[in-house]
């Protein structure tokens, strides 16, 4: 069986709070699709599954008490009764919920001919993502245009005792959650769980192919062999791993400067830098943030900090440009504009894949970054 991989509470480097809200990045091994499908063959599209017993997990919790609706009316429960539902919870900024997206649009449209209801619960992490117009941007963008539930005060996230982005529940047609999935990968087992439950309530032209994805951009899945830097959170409430001399103050302005040499994972800050709660904020320019990692992609959640003031930025990896290295968000120079609060995809690398030292110097003030992620 693969290997499950997933991000749990850090310890916190500036004090003991911990944090109980996960990013999952789980991968399941597609031997476990095989066992519990009878798939002849795992590796291709040519597969035949067999029907197997999908447990009732509990009855579908209540979706009304979203903050506002996108995409759609608001659903209630006789919007959805006879209906095979797939509940997706995710946040915009989240790299492993972008990965699993081609694959829940592309059931979106396959089956919604047959029956299927893909309703994805926009549960924010950072402050930020409460913003509507922010949600809605990002879905636009993303080409999401299935209903959305967004749910600013957690009160869905409770009631179905979510605790990881991106998570998948199965809901049968007499309401009844039949399985969930936390994490990236299992895509196969996801989509014959689907068919299943459309042939449950008697949905006709069930296809038995599988979608086939063409990811690109932030969408497309991690390198997982050579990915050995973790997610890593630039506010004091979750970081790890800072290195500039003398530590961090909390919640105050000070000059930072970067230590002589970072280790794998370790980063640092230089110029005039507000060290806050769920991020860092620039107050002035030629600021920069250094971090050394091991991975083929870099992201970084940032914006600026004020919504009307683009902040241009410059990247370079080992000291230079970053030339084939280079992300979606910056040229082949590094040069790059932070426009709005979202993730940027800095650095894309060919192979082979080593341990670098990334560094990005911002031009203008004015900036809030909040995570690292890797993919």
């Amino acid at each position: 069986m693969g290997q499950i991989r997933f991000q749990t509470e850090k310890p916190n480097m500036f004090n003991n709070l911990n944090y109980d809200r996960r990013r999952f990045l789980g991968t399941a091994a597609m031997t476990l699709a095989a066992t519990q499908f009878g798939m002849s063959n795992v590796s291709g599209q040519s597969l035949t599954p067999r029907a197997v017993q999908l447990p009732i997990e509990r009855a579908l919790v209540s979706i009304r008490n979203a903050t506002t609706w996108l995409n759609s009316t608001p659903l209630t429960a006789d919007d959805i009764r006879g209906k095979v539902v797939l509940i997706d919870f995710w946040t915009y900024t989240c790299i492993n919920w972008l990965r699993t997206l081609p694959y829940v649009r592309a059931w979106a449209t396959k089956y919604k001919v047959q029956g299927l209801v893909v309703i994805g619960v926009h549960t924010p992490e950072f402050a930020f993502e409460k913003n509507i117009e922010n949600v809605r941007r990002a879905a636009k963008d993303m080409r999401v245009d299935y209903p959305i539930a967004v749910d600013n005060g957690y009160t869905i996230w409770n009631a179905f005792e979510n605790r990881y982005w991106p998570a998948l529940y199965f809901i049968d047609g007499q309401g009844q959650i039949r399985d969930h999935q936390f994490g990236e990968g299992d895509y196969e087992r996801a989509e014959r769980i689907i068919q299943q439950l459309l042939k449950e309530v008697g949905a006709g032209g069930t296809q038995q192919e599988l979608v086939a994805i063409e990811a690109s951009g932030a969408e497309v899945a991690a390198d997982w062999s050579s990915l050995k830097s973790p997610e890593n959170y630039l506010g004091y409430e979750r970081t790890e791993n800072f290195a500039s001399p003398g530590g961090a103050i909390l919640d105050k302005r000070r000059v930072y400067e970067l230590p002589k040499k970072l280790k794998l994972n370790q980063w640092a800050l230089s110029g005039d830098w507000t060290v806050e709660k769920q991020a860092i904020t620039l107050n002035k320019a030629q600021g920069r943030i250094t971090i050394r990692f091991h991975a083929r992609d870099l992201y970084l959640v940032m914006g600026p900090s004020a919504s009307d003031k683009p902040v241009r930025f410059r990247v370079r990896i080992d000291g230079v440009p970053p030339v084939a290295a280079h992300g979606v968000d910056v040229d082949d120079q590094g040069y790059g504009m932070v426009t709005e609060q979202r993730l940027y995809q800095l650095i894309r690398q060919p192979k082979p894949i080593a341990d670098r030292q990334f560094e990005i110097e911002f031009l203008d003030s004015g900036v809030d970054a909040f995570a690292f992620t890797f993919g």
